[in-house]
């Protein structure tokens, strides 16, 4: 269980207190005045929320994918060229399929026992493909998990997962 505290405007009470709801099992909310400024300070208690389904794992998502460097080639082919955006799809491939050539990076990584940026640049283009698929430009697989869902966007690399094991299987 941890605390939050948020200072803003009184009228954006509800909305921030309803997100939070969303994407935290939440207690009740106290609320006080700022002391420094006409905004209202709220106190929430809060838990991460249990998943009702877990993500697949990087051995069930990965299993049918290229090897790095073949993957690596593909990425860095596609943006060289910039054919992309021929078709909308193309643009939707080219963030899933880059998003988890760097989750599978970081996890090797991770595995090796090397420290690097690995994660936080898999972690940018995790949530790349969140916005890209919020924004309706190809057709994700929300299942469980839709790009706006809580789960999705407290764990972007696992929503690559998710998406890349689905398109992997449909391919």
């Amino acid at each position: 269980m941890f605390e939050i505290r948020i200072i803003c405007d009184p009228t954006d009470t509800e909305r921030v207190t309803t997100a939070l709801a969303q994407a935290f099992t939440t207690g009740a909310v106290r609320r006080s005045p700022s002391r420094t400024s006409d905004k209202e300070r709220l106190y929430v208690t809060a838990e991460h929320r249990e998943h009702t389904e877990k993500w697949p794992t990087p051995e069930q998502a990965y299993a049918k994918a290229p090897n790095i460097i073949s993957e690596i080639g593909w990425t860095a082919q596609r943006a060289r060229e910039a054919l992309w955006p021929v078709h909308q799809s193309d643009v939707r491939e080219f963030w899933l399929r880059k998003a988890a050539l760097l989750d599978r990076i970081a996890l090797d990584d991770r595995t090796a026992g090397i420290h690097t940026d690995a994660p936080e640049v898999a972690l940018n283009a995790a949530r790349k493909l969140l916005d890209v698929d919020r924004d309706g430009v190809g057709n994700y697989g929300g299942t469980p998990y839709w790009p706006e869902h809580p789960e999705a966007i407290a764990d972007p690399r696992g929503y690559v997962r998710q998406e890349y094991g689905l398109w992997a299987k449909n391919k």
